[in-house]
């Protein structure tokens, strides 16, 4: 496939402009108090957002072509393409070509209609708002420009279930991020197949997200994308949401079975909303009318099971999402993480839900840029969990498309990510990325991490119905240290456990844990530890020993507060009413009521006259924090009123050392003391005289004796009893201090156990990443030691005192190695190198001046090697010592004295042709091996013909014992002196000749061949 294009610029066919009447633009709507929302019409439509950039135009045609010839297709498309601003577009007039929609180049605040089609003007970004088409001036230049990505965001907020978005050819990554976004809010999405699209980079990149449900062909694409409209917004479209029945809930019962048996999750506990639209758009997606059927096609289908499981795991998350919140969380939240931690200590932070991974980062950027600031050294650990496996992977990779590039500031991108070296993606940052463990997890049922500062669950809790909700909130409270933060997403709230955090900024939903003396974190944990916290639930009164460990006990605070007021009777209380302890006589003024006891309550148990004063007033201390006084209240006791006096006072909870702070829970004493009596004047009552007689007078006196009698016995039974009493109550106390121990105890090893959970599920996940680091090393160790074996290039590491590290096989043949050097000084090991003795003086050169050092050397098999020694650089630029490497060129060093012998040689040759002189070579047995054009013009005979002939052939019959002699002369010596002979022409005659033989040695001094210099002489021979 071709790809030598610039992709911003178009193929701009050489068209005849159609003869067609320009068709109005559909008039903007004008809204009124009768007419329906543009965002909300009466007939709801699709709108189908179609994103491309180059070799867009042909697959455009494809598509509108494919589109039925009859009939309406009931939706809106909208165009979005790479346009170059200062060119006019053609778009229009060509799509007009092949569709019997109208067609209009999009206007500021045009309305959207169905059976229309709309094209993005050049140089403008466009948004979809309230069913209206938006144009704005685009903000990044030319190039850096994602118009898909904005338009199809802005599409899937407006129109959520009812967007779709379709990626046809172009290069890049635009228009990923709103394939998520469209994906996120259940809407569906399309793309081209590779194979057909003239640049198949956005297809690509949108098709490795795993959320595009149809890959086609455009011309493909119009068929199924109105069956798919028909069956998803059709009259018979399945609406279990707002159909429920014993059949319909029996389906979703047998789905929710199906998706736990192949993924170990259940969803049976998430928002019906949410799980009726996501199985809604799978039947649409595969054409399936009914829900039984659908049961029926996942029994049958386990890839389908698999795609809806995705489905209801699509998260919608990019950086920094909600700009807003996390403003508020880098300014408000993330300060708060280092007050009062020492230079050194450790800020643990857990993002359950991480989705992709984004958020994740983006809190780790946060925390990085916050210790920089801070110029001190701090641990980070960042806890990322997700169920979604696939999304735990591309969040492990940390790869991001590079339209990421919008949500980021350029300062931050250029810092925290390294782009790719195509361009096509970003990758997160070493730095950054070593700060962050990821893991699956299943936040409902796995146990949590703990002792943490930061918990940051955003749009999780959005799909979880109300019971997991209730039962996350108090997990979170006890995962986290006291003052720790939850940051929740723009949607969520804590609900009703408003007394485990306080409010750090309603808008951005931050939260900070605050203490609770009731044990509902214990409470919470029932689902890991059941039995333990049965044990807890039996004994309610046990949980404010775990919260005071560092403050007084409630027994002594609550006797402190009462000396301070001298008060008779009283209760410690928090905010809600709920008693904490006790004082005093307390019947007259309070009572259980009957029912279950649970933990008890001064509201509940007031007596009649006192509860409804006694309710305003402590709400009147929480809102004012000062004393309130409500005196002579009538309270009815025993069938009659008393006059009661009623004070609440604040109490800090923290010793007399320590102030109370926002985070802990305000406490109250209510004291209860009986008014004084009124003084009452008794009218004057004038005596009578009587006469008493005797009689009255002794049987006064007989029951007055009766009366002792019965006081004395009832005093001697009455000290047996107070004796009885006491010996019980001091039992009663025993009993009641070993039970105390043994309830501290057991929190101790709850507690204790508790921990030991979540610091085992915690090495678990580091395990878990430690292990895909170790298998990720030992691939990159095997592909290190391959390769270095695969080059036979001889490597040999060292540290900076110059002792060896490791090397490679073919290092071993140039110095004597073997596994047991490694440590070793380099120094200390016997080399195979000819002459060459400064090898520890070179390396500690190279390792003082880190200018790299070569050196050609000779091993003792005749072989030459290229040494080379340069630093050993860290990827921080680091040095940790030298590398020396041995690289062959004895193929080349022989090549090179070939090379010097042939140059010899052709320069000798030229100078034997040239020469005037007759020149020849022949072996020891006389066969001639040269003859130059010297020798032509002296005896007659070509080169080819001398070079058949023996020497013999030459020399007069009766020269020829002479000759032998000569050639014994010169196996003694090499250069025989100029003698005269005689030498046979080709014609037969004899020529008079002056030779000089020298002999042709080997390397060994051994003889090979006769060289002769031949020159005619006037003088003859004898």
């Amino acid at each position: 496939m071709s790809r030598k294009k610039d992709p911003d610029q178009k193929r701009t066919p050489k068209v005849q402009a159609a003869s067609t009447e320009a068709v109005p633009a559909p008039p903007l709507v004008e809204e009124t108090d009768a007419s329906p929302s543009p965002s909300h019409p009466m007939n709801p439509f699709p709108i189908v957002g179609i994103g491309a950039s180059a070799g867009g135009l042909g697959a455009f045609e494809a598509f509108f072509a494919g589109m039925p010839a009859e009939g309406d297709p009931g939706m809106a498309f909208v165009l979005v393409q790479h346009l170059a601003p200062d060119h006019e577009s053609i778009l229009t007039e060509l799509i007009r070509r092949y569709t019997r929609m109208q067609v209009f180049e999009v206007e500021d605040g045009m309305v959207v209609q169905p059976n229309c089609a709309y094209i993005i003007p050049p140089g403008r970004d466009m948004a979809f708002l309230n069913g209206a088409l938006q144009l704005l001036e685009p903000s990044a230049p030319r190039g850096q420009r994602l118009p898909i990505d904005f338009f199809f965001r802005s599409l899937a907020q407006d129109q959520r279930d009812r967007a779709i978005g379709i990626v046809l050819s172009g290069t890049g990554s635009d228009g990923t991020l709103g394939v998520l976004a469209i994906k996120g809010e259940g809407g569906m999405v399309m793309a081209q197949t590779p194979d057909s699209t003239e640049f198949d980079g956005m297809p690509r990149s949108a098709l490795g997200t795993g959320m595009v449900d149809f890959e086609l062909p455009p011309a493909e694409m119009a068929a199924q994308l109105i069956a798919y409209v028909s069956r998803a917004f059709g009259k018979a479209s399945f609406r279990p949401a707002a159909i429920s029945t014993p059949r319909t809930e029996n389906a979703l019962k047998k789905i929710f079975i199906l998706l736990r048996s192949q993924t170990s999750h259940d969803f049976s506990n998430y928002k019906p909303t949410t799980i009726h639209r996501r199985i809604e758009r799978r039947m649409a997606v595969q054409q399936i009318d009914s829900l039984e059927s659908y049961v029926k096609f996942m029994q049958q289908t386990p890839a389908e099971v698999e795609a809806l499981f995705r489905d209801l795991l699509i998260g919608v998350t990019n950086f920094f999402r909600d700009t807003e919140a996390f403003q508020a969380l880098e300014e408000q939240a993330i300060p708060k993480l280092f007050v009062d931690k020492p230079a050194g200590a450790v800020i643990r932070v857990w993002c359950p839900g991480c989705s992709t991974g984004e958020e994740a980062y983006s809190i780790a950027i946060l925390l990085q840029e916050r210790i920089e600031a801070l110029h001190q050294s701090y641990s980070l650990q960042v806890f990322a969990t997700d169920i979604d496996s696939r999304a735990v992977a591309v969040a492990r990779a940390g790869i991001y498309p590079a339209s990421i590039a919008v949500d980021l500031s350029k300062e931050r991108l250029a810092r925290f990510f390294v782009a790719e070296p195509d361009g096509s993606a970003y990758r997160i940052h070493k730095g950054i990325r070593d700060l962050l463990v990821f893991s699956e997890q299943n936040v409902i049922k796995d146990p949590p991490f703990s002792k943490l500062d930061l918990i940051s669950c955003r749009n999780l809790l959005i799909y979880m119905g109300g019971d997991l909700q209730k039962k996350l909130i108090p997990l979170f409270h006890y995962s986290l240290n006291p003052g720790g933060l939850l940051f929740l997403g723009t949607s969520e709230t804590v609900g009703e456990h408003a007394n485990l955090f306080a409010v750090v900024d309603r808008t951005a939903k931050l939260y900070q844990r605050k203490e609770d003396f009731r044990g509902a974190p214990l409470v919470a944990l029932g689902r890991f530890f059941p039995p333990m916290t049965a044990i807890h639930a039996s004994l309610p009164q046990a949980a404010p020993r775990t919260v005071f460990h560092v403050k007084l006990p409630l027994r002594e605070l609550t006797e402190q507060a009462l000396l301070q007021k001298v008060t008779p009777a009283g209760a410690l209380v928090n905010g809600q009413g709920d008693i904490l302890y006790m004082h005093g006589r307390t019947g007259m003024y309070l009572e259980l009521g009957s029912g279950e006891v649970g933990l008890p309550n001064i509201l509940k148990m007031a007596r009649e006259g006192l509860r409804r004063e006694l309710a305003t007033a402590l709400h009147k201390a929480e809102q004012i924090k000062e004393p309130v006084h409500c005196p002579a209240l009538r309270v009815k006791t025993n069938g009659h009123f008393t006059q009661v006096n009623l004070s609440i006072h604040p109490v800090a909870p923290g010793s007399a050392r320590t102030e109370a702070t926002a985070l802990e829970a305000a406490l109250y004493l209510i004291v209860l003391e009986e008014a004084p009596p009124n003084e009452v004047v008794s009218p004057g009552v004038s005596p009578e005289t009587a006469i008493q007689s005797v009689d009255l007078d002794a049987r006064i006196t007989a029951l007055s004796q009766e009366l002792r009698a019965k006081e004395e016995y009832l005093q001697t039974a009455n000290e047996q009893l107070e004796t009885s009493n006491e010996e019980l109550k001091s039992a009663n106390e025993e009993m009641q201090s070993v039970n105390e121990e043994l309830q501290s105890t057991n929190e101790e090893l709850e507690t204790s156990k508790e921990e030991l959970q979540s610091v085992n599920e915690e090495l678990a996940t580091v395990n878990g990443e430690l292990q895909t680091k170790v298998v990720d090393l030992s691939r990159a160790n095997n592909d290190m030691n391959n390769l270095l074996a695969g080059t036979g290039i001889g490597t040999v590491f060292v540290d900076m005192r110059l002792r060896i590290l490791r090397f490679t096989p073919t290092a071993c043949t140039i110095i004597n190695l073997i596994s047991s050097d490694v440590g070793r000084p380099v120094g200390h090991l016997v080399s195979n190198l000819l002459g060459y003795d400064r090898l520890v003086v070179d390396a500690q050169s190279v390792l003082d001046t880190l200018i790299p050092k070569e050196v050609e050397v000779q091993t003792t098999d005749g072989k030459w090697f290229t040494m080379r020694i340069q630093p050993y650089r860290t990827l921080d630029n680091m040095i940790e010592g030298a590398v020396i490497t041995f690289v062959d060129t004895t193929e080349a060093v022989h090549m090179r004295g070939a090379l010097k012998e042939a140059n010899d040689l052709l320069r000798l040759a030229v100078v034997v042709r040239d020469a005037h002189d007759a020149i020849t070579v022949q072996d020891l047995e006389g066969r001639t091996l040269a003859w130059n054009p010297g020798a032509t013009r002296l005896y007659g005979w070509s080169e080819v013909e001398a070079l058949a002939m023996n020497v013999r052939d030459r020399i007069p019959e009766g020269l020829r014992e002479g000759a032998l002699a000569t050639l014994a002369q010169l196996s003694r010596a090499e250069i025989l002196a100029p003698y005269l002979t005689q030498r046979l022409a080709k014609d037969g005659s004899s020529v008079d000749v002056s030779i000089i033989s020298t002999a042709l040695l080997k390397e060994g001094g051994e003889m090979y061949a006769i060289a002769t210099t031949e020159r005619k002489s006037t003088t003859k021979a004898n």
